[in-house]
């Protein structure tokens, strides 16, 4: 961009005829130590000189970083040789027409000289000595030092910087155009600072030869004067000296402008912005420091012998700096922060509004009909929190993190119903008695009040439905019954359970092994690596998370795939090795009580299933061929044995043999889903057992 820049700034410049221009006011520059000038034009040249000054020192005030003014040192070259042949000019216009009186060099120089003079050469000759020792001494040889530093600084720093760029083109942070804009600043910056160094002995000589040249126009002028005019000593000296002093106040004035401009440049060094910007911006971000500074100036003020007035005047300003600059800084922080707000809500509808938005899913969605979320619409708050402490129920209970609930209300749905939504599919939906509570009955007779008899969401159990002015009533009876909040959040609850696999993302699982310790990272890296890819462990994460195994002990089940992985490949092997080594945890969270209910298969289901397990020569399982009639014949046995305890209100698991675990829980879930399977070598050490039966 900087070089494309360039070529086309020369370009135009050639176009314009700008670079003739510039040419020939060299020359003039160049010809006015030589030929001699009217006075007329000298006083445009003064003037001039005095205004390129004040334009160099506003452009270093404004500029945003010191390489944005590169051209420095060549300005400041020019600036200079401009003075010098004003200087020349206005001598050889002293020493020729002194004699003439103190209008003989322009009345600019004139101008100057009863403006700070006041008529007296003496004051004037002390003001020009107090302007060469401020420029030579303070400004000058401060600037010089800094621009000495500097140079140095980033000559040292090239190496560095360069590798800086090299290494984030290597990474693919930056592009080769960037790179090369960043190489292209860096070759400015090192050669801006460089000139600068150099440049700032320029203005050292410019105040060196004001000097030599004001002495010699006193010392020429006034024997000039006195031999070739025939001016008496006194008459000579007051005049010589007026011209003299006058002039080297026209150039040092401009010369001393020049300066500061020069070490306001030098001394911004990494500061950004405007030099308003830098120092009103840091002087006054310090509130306590104006308040202190008030509190001193209030403390001179009553001294006696010293004027109340300014002291006073200057603590109520400080004060009150200190008490409107918070405010003005709190007042922009707000709006920076309400701009911040309003782009990202913008951004937000732009994105809710876009193609690509339409296109996403949420993970869990759940859809409120328009007369149940008119209904639920002053506990919204209430059900937000409360959906906050099931995922956290869940991330203690299975070991990860659901994804947060979408809630939306639909008003192409029933009015009184809601859908629950699992990636953008339906899941399960239900039409909602609103204003209604729903009794759960179980084996209970029908309570002796109106209303109807409906089966809950979640589980399907009997319910009765009546209006919620009964609850008093089943309360003395001892019935058990929810409100419409308690039913939604129920059946939203069980449905995640049953979806927990297709919860686990990728994103989640990788989640999951950073934060375990460095030695389990480890080992899950190498056996992801060796044996089993990352996909691989999360469908057994997966295929855990379908029997609603918990994936709490992660460092657990990384140990048994360890274990496992070397020998076998398939997935279901594998999470089986694994169940193995969970045993504990599984019992754990299936007993109630310490004590283990469960249901067997009898010997005929047993020896059946054995016989459907066809094998291969290695003696592993290769396919489960059972006949129709047997499957048919088992489910009606199943669901016999097993809706006798469930009525009970019994939680129990049942208990197969390991080979056909598998194929027993396949068949089983279908008829109950949330009934666990385990196999014999499944049962944990030191679990009391209590058998409630056989199926057979």
């Amino acid at each position: 961009m900087a070089i494309s820049e360039t070529i086309s700034g020369e370009g135009s410049a050639n176009k314009s005829g700008r670079d003739v221009f510039f040419a020939i006011g060299i020359v003039i520059i160049l010809a006015v130590l030589f030929l001699p000038i009217p006075a007329f034009l000298i006083d445009v040249g003064l003037a001039f000189s005095i205004a390129v000054s004040v334009l160099i020192l506003m452009v270093a005030l404004w500029i945003q970083r010191p390489l944005d003014f590169s051209s420095f040192p060549t300005i400041l070259l020019i600036a200079t040789m401009l003075r010098l042949s004003l200087n020349i000019a206005t001598t050889r216009m002293i020493l020729s027409h002194g004699n003439e009186g103190t209008h003989a060099a322009g009345y600019v120089i004139s101008g100057f000289s009863n403006l700070v003079m006041s008529g007296d050469f003496v004051i004037g000759l002390i003001v020009f000595l107090i302007l060469i020792v401020v420029n030579f001494i303070v400004i000058t040889k401060g600037a010089t030092r800094i621009a000495e530093v500097g140079a140095r600084f980033a000559l040292d720093a090239i190496p560095g910087k360069q590798m800086s760029i090299d290494a984030d083109l290597s990474a693919g942070m930056i592009d080769d155009k960037t790179a090369q804009l960043r190489r292209r600043e860096l070759e400015e910056e090192s050669s801006f600072f460089g000139s600068m160094d150099g440049a700032s002995k320029f203005v050292r000589g410019d105040a060196i030869a004001g000097l030599i040249i004001t002495a010699i126009n006193i010392i020429g002028g006034i024997a000039i004067g006195y031999f070739r005019h025939d001016m008496g000593m006194g008459e000579a000296a007051d005049v010589f000296i007026k011209l003299s002093v006058g002039d080297g106040l026209v150039t040092q004035i401009p010369a001393l402008i020049v300066s500061l401009a020069a070490g306001l440049l030098v001394s911004k060094g990494g500061t950004r912005g405007s030099t308003n910007q830098a120092v009103f911006g840091q002087l006054g971000a310090y509130p306590r420091a104006l308040y202190v500074a008030a509190g001193l100036l209030l403390l001179l003020a009553l001294l006696p012998g010293l004027p109340m007035f300014p002291f006073i005047t200057l603590a109520a300003c400080m004060a009150a700096l200190g008490y409107v600059i918070p405010l003005r800084h709190n007042r922009r922080v707000a709006e920076a922060d309400a701009e911040k707000e309003q782009a990202e809500a913008d951004k937000v509808e732009e994105e809710k509004n876009s193609v690509k938005a339409s296109l996403a899913t949420a993970e869990i969605e759940l859809l409120i009909g328009k007369q149940l979320s008119t209904r639920l619409l002053a506990t919204h708050q209430e059900l937000a929190f409360r959906m906050s402490k099931m995922r956290k129920k869940f991330a203690t209970q299975y070991g990860f993190v659901v994804p947060e609930v979408r809630m939306t209300d639909d008003f192409s749905i029933p009015p009184k119903s809601y859908q629950i939504k699992v990636h953008g599919t339906v899941v399960a939906e239900y039409q909602m008695r609103v204003g209604e509570i729903m009794v759960l009955l179980g084996s209970r007779e029908l309570p002796d009040i109106p209303g109807e008899e409906v089966r809950e969401p979640a589980f399907g159990m009997r319910a009765f439905s009546v209006l919620d002015s009964f609850a008093e009533d089943l309360k003395r009876e001892q019935f058990t019954f929810a409100d419409n909040m308690s039913v939604l959040l129920t059946h939203l609850s069980e449905v995640i359970r049953n979806n927990l696999p297709q919860l686990l993302s990728y994103k989640d699982m990788k989640a999951l092994l950073e934060r375990q310790d460095p030695e389990y990272r480890k080992l899950a890296d190498e056996i992801c690596t060796s044996h089993i890819t990352y996909p691989g462990l999360q469908a057994v994460l997966k295929l855990l998370l379908a029997e609603r195994v918990s994936i709490r002990n992660l460092h657990l089940i990384i140990e048994a795939i360890a274990e496992i992985s070397p020998h076998v490949r398939r997935t279901e092997q594998i999470v089986e090795h694994v169940r193995i080594r969970m045993a504990q945890q599984i019992c754990g969270d299936l007993s109630e009580g310490g004590v283990l209910k469960v249901l067997r298969l009898g010997n005929r289901w047993d020896l059946a299933f054995h016989q459907s397990l066809k094998r291969d020569a290695k003696g592993e399982v290769r396919e489960f061929d059972i006949d129709p009639r047997q499957l048919e014949e088992f489910g009606q046995d199943a669901s016999k044995a097993i809706r006798t305890h469930l009525e009970t209100g019994e939680r129990f698991v049942i208990v197969t043999a390991p080979d056909a675990r598998p194929y027993v829980r396949m068949i089983i879930e279908r008829l109950f889903p949330t009934l666990p399977v385990l196999s014999h070598v499944e049962i944990a050490k030191g679990v009391e057992l209590r058998v409630l039966g056989t199926v057979s």
